[in-house]
Formats: C-alpha cells, structure tokens, sequence
C-alpha cells in the first residue's frame, strides 16, 4: 500500500521504497582516537589564568603550574571516559556565584547567576568537544552553509557570502 501526501496540486509518493531511500544515513559510529599527553598539556594552556574556581577549589592558574605532571592522569580519565562513555558525576558539578551588573548593590535583581565548573570538567568537555567536531568533519555530517559554532567562520564570513550571492545575482 503506498501513502500520498498532497502538497498543493502535486502529489508525492512516499512509498516505504521512497522513505528509505531518503533517509539514508552515511554516518558511521562514533568512534575515537586516544588523547594524549600532549593534547592535554596542549588544552590546558590557552585557559585563562584566573584564581576563579569550581566547587572542587582548583583553578586554571593551578592547573597551568602542575600540567607537566597531571597531564598523565588526567589523559588516563580521558581516555577512560571516552572508550566507556559515562562523564563523571562529580565533573558535572558547578558552583553557582552571584555576578553584579548594574544598579543597586543591595538589590538582588541587579546580580546574575554564573557557574563556575571545575577545571577538570573544561579539560575533559574539550576533548569530547575535539573528538567530535573531528568526526562531524569526517564523516561529512556538518552543512558547508553552517557557520555557527565552527571554528574560522564567523557571522561575518556568512554576511560576505550573503551579499556577494545577492551582487552576483543581480550583476547577472
């Protein structure tokens, strides 16, 4: 039995042939390389040297001081979550502080709430976040028309496009 939706005046089949061969999907399973040492010492020192801390008191300045000798345990967790998949309950974990914006100190409405995460947690959401843009890339799974959120293409970069388009097609 075949099933038709009409748009308009045209009709479009949509036998279960058609829907499975629209919805062919070429992506593979997520799979990861493992990090490494370097990579992590390599992640750790572009973080902003702040004495800002999550709830576990340790902070990025901290973290830049004692790389050379934490980046061995620490890649050994990442690895470790990333071959078992489970992020560490502890790593989600975030100390909330109030930050003054504007008007009355007194007032609690002028104060807006940040989170402070632990600077393991940054560590280990960079490498997931590395894995998978690198197979998102791979495997072809991001539009070439998605600028946001992609390192090297900015707002700017789309308005560029957008605008020599609309020139062209009207030079043309």
């Amino acid at each position: 039995m075949q099933n038709k939706i009409t748009q308009g005046t045209t009709n479009i089949d949509m036998s279960s042939q058609f829907v499975k061969e629209v919805t062919k999907l070429r992506y593979t399973t997520f799979q990861s390389k493992p990090t490494t040492t370097t990579e992590i010492e390599n992640i750790i020192k572009p973080l902003k040297s702040k004495n800002l801390c999550g709830y576990d008191e340790v902070s990025a300045k901290l973290l830049k001081i004692t790389a050379p000798f934490i980046s061995s345990p620490l890649n050994y967790i990442c690895n470790k979550v990333i071959t078992k998949g489970i992020f560490p309950d502890r790593l989600k974990y975030s100390a909330i502080k109030p930050l003054y914006k504007k008007g009355n100190k007194k007032d609690v409405s002028n104060y807006k709430p940040i989170s402070l995460l632990t600077s393991f947690s940054k560590i280990l959401e960079k490498v997931l976040q590395i894995r998978l843009l690198d197979h998102l890339h791979e495997n072809n799974v991001i539009s070439k028309e998605q600028y946001g959120f992609r390192m090297g293409f900015t707002t700017e970069n789309v308005v560029y496009k957008l605008i020599n388009e609309v020139l062209n097609a009207l030079n043309n």
